[in-house]
């Protein structure tokens, strides 16, 4: 690669990871009292999937350690916002649901960001923001093949 084109990869990952920072604090401080991020994260993607998960599947979903999911899971379980059964196949498993409180819970987050995301994509612009988003999109792919 020569120094341009590394110049560019410095530039245009340090640009993702500072939107990355500022668009996760700008999340945060809006999120309904005592959920995090991480909490909302779970919820959304039980919410669009509609189907159970195994702390395993999200815990690669979310690029985490097993550890780490079980932590969260466990708060939210806490929170009644998941339900956590025995996976009736394989008693070692266990599968992980939205509750009907964590539905609320993630729509009212969602309620709450919606706002928020709207504001920044209305001030870069729609144009700008639909242009970069296959290519936001490409990137995530190819990093996530690296692995």
């Amino acid at each position: 690669m020569s120094d341009a084109a590394n110049n560019l990869a410095v530039s245009l990952f340090s640009e993702i990871l500072a939107v990355d920072q500022l668009a996760k604090a700008s999340v945060a401080r809006v999120l309904p009292k005592g959920m995090e991020l991480s909490h909302f994260s779970v919820l959304n993607h039980l919410a669009h999937s509609g189907v159970e998960r195994s702390p395993a599947q999200l815990a690669k979903t979310f690029h985490l350690t097993r550890g780490a999911m079980t932590n969260t899971l466990h708060k939210l379980e806490w929170a009644g916002w998941v339900h956590v059964r025995p996976d009736w196949d394989d008693a070692r498993r266990k599968m992980v649901a939205i509750s009907p409180s964590g539905l609320s819970a993630r729509n009212a987050a969602l309620a709450a960001i919606a706002p928020v995301i709207a504001d920044v994509v209305n001030k870069v612009g729609e144009d700008k923001a639909k242009a970069v988003l296959p290519v936001l999109r490409e990137m995530r792919l190819k990093l996530s093949k690296i692995e």
